[in-house]
């Protein structure tokens, strides 16, 4: 049995809360932020170089990254919250065997989810709205993004545990790293070379691999235990906890994932009816859910930053941590939600602009996404940080409830009703929709599991 750290001598009991949040989260914050902006970028660069149909090709495509990101997430967040409940407990041993088996989980899903993807390409870019005008870009994209998916997958997952581990800034390194490899190269292959959304996938990929390459490096450098091969080795109930542990953050992304080929499909069938056409919203519609997949980004980072913190109090029984951690947390997270409401409120062409130089129709329904769409983000700042919060201290089941209810219990039905009535504007009114019911719940929720602490003795 490896040595227990001592509660008294971890950060995570001493230091104060708000430092500690502030050093966790902007890393992570900008780890996610690279993430997220690999696309963005592809977008950019593609939308000056190819045209807004090159852009349409990445909105279909982009639901295969975020069912690979949900995959890693769900092992990489698991195996994160194991091991801080775990060090708060003082048990090393099971920390380091949770994170071995977390190691060797993501690493087969992700070869499976490869060949998978590669097989069925077509009737995967199909099921996620491709038209037949779209469809070779897509193709052309698509085949070099899906056999990069392992060198995604693996880091995303090592490094949510690495920075659970005290190493934020290592995790955000290595993030950074393939981002910039990313930007050098996309307008090298695309206005260059002249490879077009192949050129944009390949600079994604080789970005992707060396981030990769960082990450994997760090396993044998953890500081909380020493890291061997035998935690490789599977064993079904530590597989077991790390995967209900994550299968809240699962659940956020693959969400993400049902909203996006639900919407692209609607978009395309009820835009055909309107003077924009089929192509003018999904593609636009593309643009707002990449951007505020930033948002997003930012928000999960604070969370996720505060998620250690909040999980090892808990562990150790420390409540009056907890509480303030979750505290902070909320307050920097809609600080930056209302920001974000203000830009996509009374500046939306400012965003529409970055991607491509477009007039008309196209401009005319971006402008009106951003501003319906994203009405109630303001709200998503508290969901985002009521479900990290369910997740670091152990109930799995109601962060999942939480993350389920916004993206799927209340938006799917919203989407297939309200665009019978209001045409492909009603696809738009289904965020708000969504956004206000699911903000009802994680307030309940919260409420209620706040009046639970107040019955646990505190530590101090």
């Amino acid at each position: 049995m490896e040595q227990a750290i001592s509660e008294t001598k971890s950060p995570f009991a001493t230091e104060p809360i708000g430092r500690l949040i502030a050093k966790f989260a902007i890393p992570c914050v900008i780890s996610l932020l690279v993430n997220s902006l690999y696309n963005i970028v592809d977008q950019i660069f593609i939308g000056w170089g190819v045209g807004y149909l090159g852009n349409g090709a990445t909105n279909v495509v982009f639901p295969i990254t975020i069912i690979a990101l949900a995959l890693s997430l769900m092992i990489g967040d698991g195996g994160a919250a194991y091991l801080s409940l775990k060090l708060g407990e003082g048990n090393i041993d099971s920390a380091k065997k949770g994170v071995g088996n977390a190691i060797t989980m993501v690493t087969i899903v992700s070869i499976v989810l490869l060949a998978v993807f590669l097989v069925g390409i077509n009737p995967i870019l199909t099921l996620f709205g491709a038209t037949d005008v779209l469809r070779p870009y897509a193709l052309e994209y698509g085949y070099v993004i899906g056999i990069g998916l392992p060198f995604m997958m693996i880091p995303a997952a090592l490094n949510s545990m690495i920075r659970a581990d005290g190493s934020p800034k290592y995790a955000m390194f290595s993030m950074a790293l393939g981002a910039v490899i990313n930007t050098i190269f996309d307008p090298v292959f695309i206005f260059i070379f002249h490879m077009g959304v192949r050129g944009a996938a390949i600079a994604t990929v080789m970005g992707q691999v060396a981030t990769f390459i960082v990450s994997v490096v760090y396993i044998f450098r953890f500081k909380t235990f020493h890291f061997d091969t035998s935690a490789l080795r599977l064993h079904g109930k530590t597989c077991k906890k790390v995967l209900s542990l994550g299968i809240s953050s699962f659940i956020t992304q693959i969400a993400i994932t049902i909203v996006m080929a639900l919407s692209n499909n609607l978009l395309a069938k009820y835009g055909a009816d309107s003077i924009y056409g089929s192509e003018i919203p999904l593609t636009a519609m593309g643009i707002v859910m990449k951007v505020n997949q930033i948002l997003i980004s930012i928000l999960v980072g604070i969370s996720t930053g505060a998620q250690p913190i909040i999980g090892f109090n808990y562990g150790s029984k420390n409540l009056t941590r907890v509480r303030k951690a979750f505290d902070i947390a909320l307050i920097a997270s809609e600080i930056v939600a209302i920001i974000a409401f203000l830009i996509f409120q009374f500046a939306p062409m400012s965003v529409v602009s970055l991607f491509g130089s477009e007039e008309g129709l196209y401009n005319e329904f971006a402008v009106l996404s951003f501003r319906i769409f994203l009405l109630f983000c303001p709200l998503t700042g508290f969901q985002t940080v009521a479900a990290i919060y369910l997740q670091a201290i152990g109930k799995p089941a109601k962060s999942a409830l939480l993350s389920l209810s916004r993206q799927i219990i209340f938006f799917v039905p919203a989407a297939i009703i309200l665009p019978i009535f209001m045409g492909v504007t009603g696809v738009l009114w289904t965020g708000p929709v969504a956004d206000g019911l699911a903000f009802i719940l994680s307030l309940a929720l919260i409420v209620y599991e706040r009046k639970q602490l107040k019955k646990v003795p505190l530590s101090q």
